[in-house]
């Protein structure tokens, strides 16, 4: 059975996507849950136009993602923390502290998914943090600081 999805789903397709699914998985799994309706001629003719403004603003998206990587990439974000006596944080910094200092520092401001912190940083120093996003990809340096 063709359907088109109204949604994103994991290892089917996107929005506005026309796929072939078996009709038991359409009819009783996609169709209640809404994340597709049937193929008909004139839902075609909406997804069509639907999917060429969802790829319209997913490209500029895109762009001003790359554009934020790269003034990331010329700038510090300094965080300053509360530390113990051998220099260790008493609360970790993870992605979302991150997120919150870019936005403050650098007035940039990046999907959550895009920083990828292996582990939270748990000490003071100057740490490269990776960004990816798609086929681009960087890194920037986050200062930890002592509070004093």
């Amino acid at each position: 059975m063709k359907v088109i999805l109204t949604k994103d789903v994991r290892d089917m397709g996107h929005a506005h996507d026309i796929v072939e699914v078996a009709d038991g998985h359409a009819i009783n799994f996609l169709i209640p849950k809404k994340l597709a309706v049937p193929a008909t001629t004139s839902a075609v003719k909406v997804a069509d136009s639907r999917k060429a403004k969802t790829t319209a603003l997913r490209e500029a998206e895109n762009q001003l993602i790359k554009q934020n990587l790269d003034t990331l990439a010329e700038s510090r974000i300094v965080i300053t923390k509360k530390v113990n006596e051998k220099g260790h944080l008493y609360d970790a910094i993870g992605t979302p502290e991150i997120l919150s200092a870019i936005k403050e520092q650098a007035h940039v401001e990046l999907p959550k998914d895009t920083v990828r912190l292996e582990q939270p940083i748990k000490e003071v120093g100057t740490f490269d943090v990776p960004v990816v996003h798609g086929d681009d990809f960087g890194k920037f340096s986050v200062v930890v600081e002592a509070q004093v």
